[in-house]
């Protein structure tokens, strides 16, 4: 050996030989220390875990090392996207772009008009919504395949919660509130993009968003069933047991046949179209244009026949031009400016959550990053405009960013040639709607929310995880049987509970050594897993916390406490040593720190050594500063628990 190899061997701190008598051992020769990391001063470790929460992607990554005028250029396509992709689109995606818009504008007019009815605004803001917002959205948003415009969902949400602070009939301040809480949810949802908040969504869950969401859709399937039978007096509320008490009292005198059959058969063509689409992809244009071919041959049928006369009920009037400036409209002073903010953020929240979801599923189909942040951005701008333009909350449509993702859209030029079919029908074609049904508006409605009823989606959070399971039913009956506001509260509330049971209860396991090798894992899973005689390995699977310290402390001591008595009982060696294995943990704070310090001491009176394995940088960086390492001694640290176990027990190791 050379002189330079010795003197590397001599001068390596992390490996430790076994005493001679224990050398004859080909597995294990050695026992490797675990490694002291640097310490970071209190600066560098808060900067570190600041970038980590809120820049991990590093958005100033593409401006370092470049001129002023390229910075600036950089800085216009980051805030509008359209500037960097539009230098390389060409005819062919135009033409993709161009057959996904006409086909997503052709369902859209019709719902538009239906989420507008179920928001109780007048038809021509839903299409004002689908005109301005889209046209924003294609300039600053990052989604290829999103369309933007009203949905069930929010609309559902906005009419229940304004409702409760106006009366509708006060047409134009229900009207002013709506346009208070559009310009605040778009506040809302700005904010949290440009202070890079977005993670906050993610503590909804996605169990409580499919409760939620189905429950939404049966609540507002309920709510059609005025439009769908005819009924002139209808209860305001949203809760099941009202709207069908509402709607047994009114059987005798409020339903309309000639009504009823309108509604249900055009609902059947509309489900017997969607079926179709679903089955063969190719006619995926089927389902997209249904909605538009059943407004246009009711309002002909009702025309003809004069049906308007016999009490079925229509749209009668939608106002014709494009947006009105509703700036004076926006309550900035007196007492709806509270409830504007407090249903803003609310509404702007569920919007927020519907889009980001829809735009990360398809951008996962196709392979692209979407920019979380950048979407809240140009998802707040959108409806702070909108909220000055006469929209409502607008956000991402599920049924439409499908059909628009099947049309072959390549970009959001889409949206665009959406919003202009949407223009051309405010300027020219709004009067033809005169004698459109409500029925097929409410037949319109529900085929579309049908969908969100996820059986599978359910049946899979089941199998999966039945704590998941109770946050999804928990919102749906919140929102089918209370109202939508307490569904959603029950779905925020339900995710945070598991979130603290799992931060404050977390798993324990005992380990078990697998024949022929080094490996240890845990005995339930594995019960070939054999325990050491005399050793009781315990892993940890969660970071240790003031919230969960204690809890990890006494539960060791009741694993220990369980497998004494165990041992007892069959009259086998004491427990003489306990390896805490902390691969998973993460991380520790001081009360942690002071449960080991508990921890060993209560096993000192035992007679019983304490040993970790295998802690991680920062466990074993506190370790030291908080001098635990020297009180449980450094050489009671170990790289992994088979260097304990050789250490301990080395018979049984070479046995093995």
């Amino acid at each position: 050996m050379s002189a330079n190899a010795k003197d590397e061997l001599k001068t390596d701190t992390d490996i430790t030989r076994i005493p001679s008598s224990r050398q004859h051992s080909s597995r294990f020769p050695y026992v490797h220390k675990v490694g002291k990391p640097p310490k970071q001063n209190l600066l560098t470790e808060l900067m570190t875990s600041f970038k980590e929460t809120f820049f991990s992607d590093d958005p100033l990554r593409p401006f370092k090392d470049q001129p002023k005028s390229r910075k600036f250029v950089l800085g216009l396509e980051a805030l509008f996207p359209i500037l960097g992709w539009s230098r390389e689109y060409n005819l062919n995606k135009f033409k993709g772009d161009l057959i996904a818009g006409l086909t997503i504008a052709s369902l859209c007019i019709p719902q538009d008009i239906a989420y507008a009815k179920l928001a109780n605004l007048p038809p021509q803001n839903g299409l004002y919504t689908s005109f301005v917002p889209p046209l924003v959205y294609a300039f600053m948003g990052s989604s290829r395949d999103i369309a933007i415009g009203p949905v069930a969902v929010v609309s559902l949400l906005i009419g229940s919660m304004l409702q409760d602070e106006i009366d509708p009939k006060n047409a134009v301040a229900y009207r002013r509130l709506a346009f208070t809480t559009t310009f605040f949810a778009g506040i809302a949802q700005m904010m949290l993009g440009i202070f890079r908040l977005g993670f906050l969504i993610d503590f909804i869950s996605h169990a409580a968003i499919v409760g939620f969401m189905g429950g939404a859709a049966i609540t507002i399937s309920l709510q059609q069933l005025k439009g769908l039978l005819g009924i002139k007096n209808f209860t305001k509320k949203t809760d099941i047991v009202s709207v069908m008490r509402s709607v047994i009292n009114s059987a005798h005198h409020g339903w309309n046949w000639q009504t009823i059959a309108i509604g249900i058969s055009f609902l059947a063509f509309l489900l017997i179209s969607k079926y179709i689409g679903k089955r063969n992809r190719k006619l995926f244009w089927l389902p997209a244009i249904a909605p538009l071919f059943s407004v246009i041959a009711s309002t002909l049928l009702v025309y003809l026949t004069h049906a308007q006369d016999h009490g079925v009920q229509v749209v009668n009037h939608i106002k014709k031009g494009i947006n009105p400036s509703s700036v004076d409209e926006i309550y900035f002073t007196g007492e709806y400016v509270s409830h504007g903010f407090r249903i803003g953020v609310v509404a702007g929240m569920v919007a927020l959550t519907e889009a980001i979801a829809i735009g990360r599923t398809f951008a996962a189909m196709k392979d692209y990053q979407l920019d979380g942040n950048k979407e809240m951005v140009a998802l707040g701008t959108m409806n702070l405009v909108g909220s000055m333009t006469s929209c409502y909350v607008a956000t991402g449509s599920f049924s439409r960013s499908a059909v628009n993702y099947m049309a072959g859209c390549r970009t959001a030029v889409s949206n665009i040639v959406m919003s202009i079919v949407v223009l051309l029908t405010l300027l020219l074609i709004t009067p033809l709607f005169k004698y459109t049904p409500n029925a097929i508006l409410a037949s319109i409605i529900i085929s579309a929310v049908v969908g969100l009823v996820d059986v599978e989606a359910a049946k899979l959070i089941w199998k999966i995880d039945k704590f998941d399971f109770i946050a999804c039913m928990g919102a749906f009956f919140g929102v089918v049987f209370i109202s939508v506001e307490i569904g959603l509260l029950i779905a925020v509330s339900v995710s945070f509970a598991k979130i603290l049971l799992q931060v404050t209860r977390p798993r324990t396991a005992i380990l078990g050594k697998l024949s022929r090798t080094s490996v240890y894992r845990n005995i339930q899973q594995y019960p070939d897993a054999r325990q050491v005689p005399g050793i009781l390995i315990v892993r940890v699977d969660s970071a240790i916390y003031f919230s969960n310290s204690n809890y990890i402390k006494e539960r060791i001591l009741r694993w220990l406490n369980e497998e004494e008595e165990k041992l007892k009982q069959s009259s086998q060696p004491k427990i003489r040593h306990l390896i805490v294995e902390m691969s998973p943990v993460t991380d520790i704070d001081t009360s942690g720190i002071h449960a080991l310090e508990e921890l060993f001491r209560s096993l000192l009176k035992r007679d019983i050594q304490l040993a970790l394995a295998n802690p991680g940088t920062i466990v074993i960086e506190k370790l030291h500063s908080s001098k635990f390492a020297d009180l449980i001694g450094e050489n009671m640290i170990f790289l992994s628990v088979a260097d304990a176990i050789f250490t301990f027990a080395p018979k049984t190791t070479e046995e093995a």
